[in-house]
């Protein structure tokens, strides 16, 4: 099909799909209008930038673009320009399923009515931060922060320079607890070097409405995610290799364990599934349980002890290290004779 200049109907660029739109009916929103403005110029280009880094090779994508209509095809432009490669050959089943295409149906009508966080371009960042041969922990957090400047598609992580929330400030409390080497300094929320130790921080539900938690959190982004849980599950299992659960709170929990019944893995041993579970790191659960679980420690000494792999340097100020874990992964590489 060829398209002309006149055509009055035009396909919807990825930014158009997801990006801010303003509404004049919106009057809470008014405060935040200059702000919100300069916010999605920057996530505009954010969204350049991770096509630009993902290292994703776009005429490999073509023959599952060829068999799909127009509409549906157009649905997946962010799917297919921004999930990582390994992610997305183990997922292409997935987001052609019907669930899927509602779920993006959904998420178009939002649009039109307020701002979705994360940006764009950021919404996948898990899977191009952390491919799927890389993780070797997941860390399962419930949907993104619905504040400006705060989710970037990492659980827990806030983008720079957004400082720490209350849970991630209670997360830092126990490393230190776990590591005297820990550095504090709650001006840092970025988990981005974590992603790239190989920890996937994956969120139930990718996107949220801004300033309303959970408004997306039952519209099919569980059923997606939930997969993404499974097929490592299943490859970990089939190729014999380690994967490190740490789950936080009831809703982590149920999942994983709800997928390690299920009828698509039980009759895997799970020996190779390593899970860690507690309250939430919340205020308002942190002290039932959180405080003093030693999990940090705990997932570094199972990575090393017995998967033969580099610790997990937890560190997040720039410049700062955990002297424990450099000389244990320089032991690892350089075993002495």
């Amino acid at each position: 099909m060829t398209t002309t200049k006149n055509t009055k109907k035009r396909q919807i660029t990825i930014s158009e799909f997801f990006g801010p739109k303003e509404s004049k009916k919106v009057k809470t929103e008014k405060h935040t209008k200059t702000s919100a403005q300069n916010l999605d110029s920057k996530n505009n280009e954010n969204e350049k930038n991770s096509k630009r880094k993902s290292g994703i090779n776009l005429p490999k994508k073509n023959y599952f673009r060829t068999p799909l209509e127009p509409n549906v095809s157009n649905l997946l432009e962010l799917e297919l320009t921004t999930l990582d490669n390994s992610w997305f050959t183990r997922l292409e089943d997935e987001i052609k399923k019907p669930y899927f295409i509602k779920l993006k149906e959904f998420l178009l009508r939002s649009q039109k009515q307020s701002i979705i966080f994360p940006p764009p371009g950021d919404i996948y960042s898990w899977s191009r931060l952390t491919p799927f041969d890389k993780v070797n922990v997941v860390i399962i957090g419930q949907d993104p922060y619905h504040n400006h400047n705060q989710a970037h598609g990492l659980a827990f992580s806030v983008k720079k320079p957004t400082p720490a929330p209350p849970s991630l400030k209670n997360i830092y409390k126990e490393l230190q607890k776990n590591y005297n080497g820990f550095v504090i300094d709650n001006k840092f929320g970025d988990l981005t070097p974590w992603a790239k130790q190989g920890v996937l921080l994956l969120n139930t539900t990718l996107t949220v409405m801004a300033h309303n938690a959970n408004s997306h959190s039952k519209q099919g982004w569980d059923i997606f995610t939930r997969r993404v849980v499974e097929l490592l599950i299943e490859d970990r299992e089939k190729n014999n290799r380690g994967l490190c659960f740490l789950l936080w709170g009831s809703n982590a929990i149920k999942l994983v364990e709800n997928i390690l019944k299920s009828s698509k893995t039980n009759k895997l041993r799970n020996h190779n599934i390593k899970i860690f579970k507690s309250v939430h790191p919340s205020p308002l659960s942190a002290s039932r349980g959180f405080f003093g679980n030693n999990h940090f420690k705990q997932i570094n000494s199972w990575l090393y002890d017995e998967q033969h792999l580099p610790m997990i340097d937890w560190s997040v100020v720039p410049d700062t290290k955990l002297l424990e874990v450099e000389k244990a992964n320089a032991e690892l590489r350089n075993p002495t004779k």
